[in-house]
Formats: C-alpha cells, structure tokens, sequence
C-alpha cells in the first residue's frame, strides 16, 4: 500500500442513516505505511471502559472535519484506545487541518486484523494483535481499534466488524 493510503471504504450501503455497513474486504491483514498522517485527536470520558460522551464528542468532531472540507469518504477511519477505564482517546483520519479541534499526526508501519464479535471481545482482540507483532518479530507499540459501525447500526447490520490496528 502506498504512504498514507488506506484500504477503501465503502460508505454505499447505509440502511441505518447512521453508520454505513462495512465491507472487510480489502482491510484484513494490510499493512499501512503513515508518514505525518493527519488525524484529530479528540478524548471521550468512560466508565469503567464503557464511554459515556462518545456520541456527543464524535458528532462534534465529525461537523467540524465536514466545516473544514477535511474528510475523504473512501478512507474513512477512526482509531481508537483506552488510556485507562475513565478516559479514552480517537483518531479521526483527515486530508488537512481541522479549525477548532486538536490535529495531530501518525507516521510508522502498521498491521490490520478484521474482528467480528461483540465489544467484550476487544482485550481478547487486544492480546492477539500483540502477539501477532511479537510473531513477526517485532514489539508492539500501540494498538488502536477501528470500531465500524456504532452498536445500534452493528445489531441491524447482523454483524460487528472491529479492525484492530497495531504499530509494528
């Protein structure tokens, strides 16, 4: 893949008027080469890992990115981490600057894996993209999900796709 590309997404289907359906194909084991990849960094609250202002915070985000002309349909990705069981941290994939949110950048050589379950997975899900790395042999340094549809879309989807996302 070249640098800073990502796998398609297909946004055609969106029966929800919320979260289009997600296609995996193309996103399983790819990697992905990022040199000063924008992103915003934007924090979302939780308890005990469980988020509590995430549809507030991703609306906002995701209105400003659209303000700005800043977001690319076919390469849409938000990645995201807990920090602890209070906080949380998303990385929302831009063409440019965002006015009015926290930019930053990603640069490195990533490693996708396409999960499909329910949320209470992701620990699971965590462990094997860390020794995935470890079995390539490298360390890895962070893991980020790509959470594809929201749980209401995903229970009328029929099917939660997660892609994890790990630093080689």
């Amino acid at each position: 893949m070249k640098i800073n590309e990502l796998p398609t997404f297909d946004a055609s289907i969106n029966t929800t008027g919320c979260c289009p359906a997600f296609n995996p194909q193309g996103w399983d084991n790819q990697q992905l080469h990022f040199k000063a990849k924008p992103f915003v960094l934007a924090g979302t609250q939780s308890l005990l890992y469980m988020p509590l202002n995430m549809g507030r915070v991703f609306a906002r985000v995701q209105a400003h990115i659209a303000s700005a002309g800043a977001a690319d349909p076919g390469q849409q990705l938000v990645l995201s981490r807990d920090l602890s069981p209070w906080r949380a941290e998303h990385l929302f994939a831009v063409t440019g600057p965002v006015p009015g949110e926290q930019m930053t950048t990603l640069s490195g050589d990533f490693l996708t894996k396409v999960y499909e379950g329910p949320y209470s997975k992701v620990s699971r899900w965590y462990r094997d993209m860390a020794a995935i790395v470890r079995a390539r042999g490298g360390v890895p340094k962070s893991i980020r999900f790509f959470y594809t549809t929201c749980p209401k879309c995903a229970k009328v989807y029929g099917k939660n796709f997660v892609v994890g996302v790990a630093e080689l």
